[in-house]
């Protein structure tokens, strides 16, 4: 079918995407024409498919992945080609996946437990440009910025960061791209305990109360 819609799978659980694969198939008009099992196979196939002259329209992109994080993949795919469209289909629905799927440059958010038919809805309006964030995770995103909102137009909080370090610095990068502790940890060889702590002392340094906060305060003022 020459108007069918190519989508390259970005998902690190073979069973899962598997199963996505079957689903999207079983559709009129849309094709599986590659599979990922982390952030960087994502990005080296999506360079071969296109290559090849083989899409992908679409691609499906899980956020929580060895190697290199859905998040990362996204903005790396954004950033050499503006008119790649992104979905996310994850598990987490945290504010600063969300937020930073976003700033990645991803055009859809949708949590694993959607119906089928809702998700191949959204491959659709995505692949017609359209964005879609699911209702229940836009709402969560909407109070979150009306904190941040509230927060910056409050005359008594707007404490100045502390100075962060050199190694603070470099994780609050990673955090910024989506990377968990784990995955910081095994990208700068430390123990996960001590990812921890580090994130920890920028969220006092920066005087936030979460990841998605201190990662909107750093870009904010131009600490990365």
């Amino acid at each position: 079918m020459t108007d069918s819609i190519s989508i390259l799978l970005c998902e690190d659980q073979t069973l899962m995407r598997q199963g996505l694969r079957i689903i999207l198939e079983l559709e009129p008009g849309l094709e599986v024409v590659g599979e990922a099992a982390d952030g960087e196979e994502a990005v080296s196939e999506y360079r071969r498919l296109r290559a090849l002259g083989n899409g992908p329209n679409i691609v499906l992109m899980d956020v929580q992945m060895p190697r290199m994080s859905g998040v990362q993949a996204t903005a790396i795919l954004t950033a050499a080609d503006p008119t790649a469209r992104v979905i996310i289909l994850t598990t987490f629905d945290y504010e600063e996946y969300v937020f930073d799927a976003i700033k990645a440059g991803a055009m859809g958010y949708l949590l694993k437990d959607v119906p089928a038919e809702e998700l191949v809805t959204t491959i659709r309006q995505v692949y017609a440009g359209e964005p879609f964030i699911q209702p229940k995770i836009a709402n969560k995103l909407l109070i979150e910025f009306g904190r941040k909102g509230r927060s910056q137009t409050s005359p008594s909080r707007s404490p100045q960061p502390d100075e962060l370090s050199p190694r603070e610095i470099e994780i609050l990068r990673l955090l910024a791209a989506g990377a968990s502790n784990r995955q910081i940890a095994e990208q700068l060889v430390l123990a996960e305990g001590t990812v921890k702590n580090h994130v920890s002392n920028i969220l006092a340094k920066l005087h936030t109360r979460n990841r998605t906060e201190a990662a909107y305060l750093a870009r904010e003022r131009k600490l990365l």
